[in-house]
């Protein structure tokens, strides 16, 4: 696990001042950035005896990217595996789990208090703690191995670019990705100006209003036990709409089919853009691949069903002569439609 590419976007990029580089998680095994935390949290137990094959049992609560990181593993080192999922998680992930061998438990009904799957989640997986034998919960949400994972995410990084990182731009859930790549930035004292990229409508960095989301892999519910509101220099608070449109930009012009934090992360260096210095160079964290969400982001009827005829969002000049290709034609488009979601 690790050593996935940095690709430079120079199409993304070709209306900038700046190079942009994107570091490409979907290459992991199991198909994302998730892979590093779950490996993180379990190698060590496994390998001290604390997880014995045939007696211990994982516990965790995940909505997709990492439980099928940990499933993996499970199956590899022959550790039983319960994942607590909710009714958004997708059927291909539900049906990749499977395939590894773990044991799904699905939570159908969101909590009352905060029309949330995760406190429901939670929830299960601590009664499940309490009844279980020999049961391990990584808990992404708390766990400091998680952020240590992407200490060497970052180095990455780092060394690819010969130390000059001038932004990073990361998207925000558990934030062990966001805290473990600004731990190395200021250990290493780099002058990187780290950018968090939230969900409209998230627990994490205040959110603007609260609202639904539709889109899983960034932006959280409950605030999590990791979260160091010092590790951003900057927080941008990215709508569904927007995460989808960064996506189908990303894969018009790179061809890179990414997942829905991804196009999050795309359309807050956009918003940025006019304010980053020329001659800069700019790291996206791009934590998975669209493939999970070709029934969502990339599925032209879902997509007009939640947000209407947006195409004109991400097609080229030369199709739309009069499109700007900027998040004001995002803004203006949800301000004129009364029941999109965030």
């Amino acid at each position: 696990m690790g050593g996935t590419p940095l690709v430079e976007l120079e199409r993304l990029a070709a209306d900038f001042e700046f190079r942009v580089f994107a570091k490409v998680e979907r290459f992991n095994p199991g198909g994302s950035i998730k892979d590093r935390s779950a490996l993180s949290m379990l190698l060590g137990l496994i390998r001290s005896g604390e997880l014995v094959p045939g007696r211990s049992t994982v516990i965790e609560s995940s909505s997709g990217n990492l439980a099928i990181g940990i499933a993996q593993i499970c199956r590899y080192f022959g550790l039983r595996f319960i994942c607590v999922v909710d009714a958004r998680t997708t059927e291909q992930n539900l049906a990749i789990l499977r395939a590894y061998g773990a044991e799904v438990e699905m939570i159908s009904e969101p909590d009352p208090a905060t029309g949330e799957f995760l406190p429901g989640r939670l929830r299960r997986v601590a009664e499940l703690m309490a009844t279980v034998p020999y049961a391990y919960r990584p808990d992404q949400y708390a766990n400091p191995r998680n952020p240590e994972a992407h200490l060497e995410t970052m180095a990455e990084i780092d060394r690819a670019l010969d130390g000059r990182v001038d932004y990073l731009f990361c998207a925000a859930g558990t934030t062990g990705t966001l805290g473990g790549c600004a731990r190395y930035i200021r250990r290493n004292g780099l002058s990187t100006t780290v950018v968090a990229v939230d969900a409209v409508g998230s627990a994490l960095f205040d959110s603007p209003v609260s609202c639904a989301r539709l889109i899983p892999g960034h932006g959280a519910s409950v605030v999590p036990a990791l979260l160091d509101p010092t590790s951003a220099d900057r927080v941008e608070h990215v709508t569904d709409l927007e995460s989808v449109v960064g996506c189908r930009r990303l894969m018009q012009r790179e061809a890179i089919l990414a997942g829905g934090s991804s196009g999050a992360v795309v359309a807050a260096l956009e918003r940025l853009a006019p304010g980053i210095p020329a001659g800069a160079t700019v790291a996206l964290v791009l934590p998975d691949g669209g493939d999970r969400y070709l029934d969502t982001v990339y599925s032209d009827s879902w997509v007009r069903r939640n947000f209407g005829d947006v195409t004109h969002l991400w097609q080229e000049p030369a199709a739309h002569p009069d499109h700007r290709g900027t998040h004001l034609d995002i803004l203006e488009t949800l301000e004129t439609k009364e029941t999109v979601p965030c």
